[in-house]
């Protein structure tokens, strides 16, 4: 059937030439050429994770599916993270399936941070407080030595706040303080001896800080990235490289002494007392004959 004469949809012959043009063009373009323009048309951001490309730390097997749950976007990174979904599904065992964790979440029984969560992707991530009213149970996510997040559980007390790391401090409009803490908090007038680098314990419930810790050598630290993750100790010395990292060197319980990025140092205590109670382990790092040994004391032991 022959065009309407002033159809709407009908184009214009120089413009089809062009965009036949453009695409022969692109066809001839080199394969980096033609990545950069496929990343030009992109269609917003990403939804899926394969399995595979997932954090060594959520400890997924290969074989069980092809996919991964890929967390929201939140206040920690999605390498650094734990999603709600897998730790009521593959730590806790509370569900078999994604479908069973979001009638959980649906619920409204999963609390982290003292807030009500129904996303069952939340990324909850370090010093992260996780409860659970129907069974009672509070959890905080902190690492073990093999820099995975650890099943702790914690006391009703002590569910109450959590430590957080100052990463920034600014003055904003009004010549308003603002504090940025590692979990993206901000918070307006703290205390002017709270410097970068330093801990605040938050009390959930208000938000506000009820106390700081200083970076200084002589407090308990644990390290929250590097080859020594999860690892526990006293900060001994700090190396300043001015363009460059500085080096913080932690010795711990057995007198093992290790150095870290600045970066990746938490304090969590003053002295040797920390502010939170430990995993199990306390953040010492056995090696492979030492690790050996112990399990075979435990098995005679129990044998």
């Amino acid at each position: 059937m022959p065009a309407r004469a002033g159809a709407g949809n009908a184009r214009n012959p120089a413009e089809c030439e062009t965009g036949l043009q453009e695409e022969l063009r692109s066809r001839c373009l080199p394969q980096n050429a033609q990545a950069s323009l496929r990343a030009r048309r992109a269609r917003g951001p990403k939804k899926h994770l394969k399995r595979v490309a997932a954090p060594k730390h959520w400890m997924l097997d290969k074989l069980t599916g092809v996919f991964a749950p890929r967390p929201s976007t939140g206040p920690h990174k999605l390498r650094e993270c734990l999603p709600l979904i897998i730790f009521l599904r593959n730590r806790l065992k509370y569900a078999l399936t994604g479908d069973e964790v979001k009638k959980i979440c649906m619920q409204r029984f999963i609390k982290i941070d003292g807030k009500v969560r129904t996303d069952i992707t939340y990324p909850a991530g370090f010093m992260d407080v996780i409860s659970i009213e129907k069974t009672g149970e509070h959890f905080r996510l902190v690492y073990d030595t093999k820099g995975r997040f650890a099943v702790h559980r914690i006391t009703p007390e002590e569910a109450k706040y959590k430590l957080c790391k100052v990463r920034k401090i600014f003055v904003g409009t009004k010549g308003i303080p603002h504090l940025v803490t590692h979990d993206a908090r901000t918070i307006r007038y703290p205390d002017p001896l709270i410097k970068v680098n330093d801990t605040v314990q938050i009390d959930l419930e208000t938000g506000k800080i009820t106390d700081f810790i200083k970076f200084d050598t002589g407090n308990l630290c644990m390290v929250t990235g590097g080859a020594n993750l999860g690892r526990i100790g006293v900060i001994t010395n700090r190396e300043r490289h001015p363009g460059s990292f500085d080096v913080v060197h932690v010795k711990d319980a057995n007198g093992n002494s290790f150095a870290t990025r600045l970066s990746n140092i938490f304090v969590i205590g003053k002295g040797n007392k920390p502010w939170i109670s430990l995993p199990r382990g306390k953040g010492i790092r056995l090696t492979i004959a030492e690790e050996r040994d112990k399990r075979l004391a435990a098995k005679q032991s129990s044998g």
